[in-house]
């Protein structure tokens, strides 16, 4: 950050510290309050892994907003927006059209078939055992990958206004939020969960539209004024509002560009803490509702983040915005300071309110992606695979629990590696893993008669490892100043997604390992299934 900058915003929050301090714990205290009311009404599996499927449509869809709209869309998307303009926007296009795929494909027919978890719906018509292993061991993968995202997002937050700079300061906040996840999913399951993220979900767009508003009244709504100050202050003229300043310079960063928006529209619908969301409502037409309700909500936050990003490329400036953070996760708070003024009252505070409500973003999401994760491996891989459909309630829940304790502890570890890489950039990464180990099984169980158990297994451990595989191997995580080791260099692989060749090896293994099974598909459950994913009969 500029010396000026650095110094305004230090007396700033320095000078309003205790309400920044206050505004936090009140959030947590607020937060915690809820779990613990919520997990005294937890009684049962069903209460801790679908809350009882008590949710109506529109809580439901509230709920799946404040899952969905994490710290990569009000940090990483605002961000990408200040650094790189229009082709910083493709994140938030691509995060809302994704819905569309959820909706018509999967969000009914996976909420009539399965119970708690995606493998469920894999089981019904194949082997239990194998196919619950690898369902299990993809929805831990991808929950890490989008885990990271929200643990890189919370230490540059928390470092921001607490004025930490050290590197051991920013590990510590992130292990914080690593903790106080395990607390939410531990005490209050799906229910003390969902709860949390109705109120993230309404402080985040109270918040967002509070700013948007203060910034288009800043250049008296003119929206051209806005954008043309924007590409001002970026250096680049007019090219910061067209395409291709990111992914148009060469060849590789063009099928980079079609790489992310293969991966963010597929992503959406493989995502293990969105589908487990589809369990909670009661019906099939309140998980509709549910989808209906999330776009609308969604689609008004994404709108938003054009006033957020150009906002503070315009007011901020690209250049100060990176020397506070580098991958530009920290547009939108610093946003906040500059439109309430820098070195006044009013600035320390909306920066405190907007970062409290960034900080409610990111527990609400990493709580939602532990149960997750956590859910498949109790449901899944403990009771299914390893006590064979012998354990119980009790002993189901309590390995949920054990579990989010060791998922937390891996999350925390990989998170403090990952602080100083854009956070919306992380969260692509989960979308390329979900949509090549995850989507092409779901869509060949529901609607491919001819899938065999041998088809899931390619299409979940050869999508899973190819997306993995190219992801470690990227400028992503070595190789560039901005990489996860930026003093290393084994990035054989040129795209910073890998969605454009591990999601087609997705499917394309999930056709070839059927087609070359020696397994007769049980056409008679095949049957049993599509009645029940398409109407509902028999189901839950």
């Amino acid at each position: 950050m500029s010396p000026a900058l650095h110094l305004a915003a230090e007396n700033a929050t320095t000078e309003h510290r205790p309400l920044i301090i206050t505004l936090f714990a009140a959030f947590v205290v607020a937060t915690l309050f809820i779990t613990v009311w919520a997990g005294r009404q937890t009684k049962d599996a069903s209460d801790f892994y679908a809350g009882g499927r008590q949710f109506t449509g529109f809580q439901n869809g509230l709920a799946i907003s404040g899952d969905y709209m994490s710290a990569a869309s009000f940090l990483g998307i605002a961000g990408a927006i200040a650094l790189f303009g229009y082709d910083g926007f493709l994140y938030s296009i691509g995060f809302l059209v994704a819905w569309l795929v959820a909706l018509l494909l999967v969000a009914e027919p996976l909420r009539n078939s399965g119970r708690y978890t995606m493998g469920d719906v894999l089981a019904y018509r194949m082997r239990q055992r194998p196919v619950r292993t690898a369902a299990g061991a993809s929805t831990i993968v991808v929950s890490i990958f989008y885990l990271l995202a929200q643990m890189a997002g919370a230490g540059v937050l928390v470092s921001l206004l607490l004025g930490i700079t050290s590197d051991a300061g920013k590990v510590a906040i992130v292990a914080l939020v690593g903790l106080l996840m395990i607390v939410y999913v531990t005490i209050g399951g799906m229910k003390g969960t969902t709860w949390v993220q109705m109120v993230k979900a309404v402080l985040l767009i109270a918040g967002t539209l509070l700013i948007t508003f203060m910034v288009l009244w800043k250049f008296n709504f003119n929206i051209s004024d806005l954008l043309g100050k924007a590409a001002e202050n970026s250096k680049h003229g007019a090219a910061f509002l067209e395409p291709g300043l990111k992914y148009g310079a060469t060849e590789t960063s063009k099928l980079d560009f079609i790489s992310l928006g293969i991966a963010l529209v597929l992503g959406t619908a493989g995502l293990p803490h969105i589908l487990i969301r589809f369990y909670t409502v009661p019906t099939a037409k309140a998980a509709r509702k549910s989808v209906n309700w999330a776009i609308g909500i969604i689609g008004a936050f994404y709108l938003m983040t054009i006033a957020l990003g150009f906002g503070a490329a315009a007011i901020v400036g690209p250049e100060t915005i990176t020397e506070s953070n580098k991958a530009g996760n920290t547009a939108a708070p610093l946003l906040a300071l500059h439109i309430g003024g820098v070195d006044s009252a009013g600035g320390a505070i909306l920066l405190a309110v907007i970062s409290a409500v960034a900080f409610a973003t990111i527990l609400a999401v990493v709580a939602g992606l532990t149960l997750a994760s956590s859910s498949s491996f109790a449901h899944d891989i403990y009771a299914n695979v390893i006590r064979r459909g012998q354990a119980t309630d009790k002993e189901e829940v309590r390995a949920a629990r054990w579990a989010t304790v060791f998922i937390g502890i891996v999350s925390i570890a990989l998170g403090a590696l990952a602080r100083d890489l854009n956070v919306a950039g992380l969260v692509a990464l989960a979308f390329a893993v979900a949509a090549s180990a995850n989507l092409p099984t779901i869509l060949y169980s529901l609607f491919w008669k001819r899938f065999t158990t041998q088809g899931a297994l390619w299409s979940i451990y050869g999508g899973l490892a190819t997306s993995v595989l190219l992801v470690l191997f990227s400028p992503v995580v070595s190789g560039k100043a901005s990489s996860m080791f930026p003093d290393a260099d084994f990035a054989w692989f040129p795209l910073e997604n890998p969605g454009l060749i591990s999601i087609p090896v997705g499917f394309l293994l999930g056709w070839l390992g059927s087609l070359l099974s020696k397994e007769e598909p049980d056409k008679g459950k095949y049957a049993e299934l599509e009645v029940k994913s398409l109407t509902g009969v028999g189901a839950h």
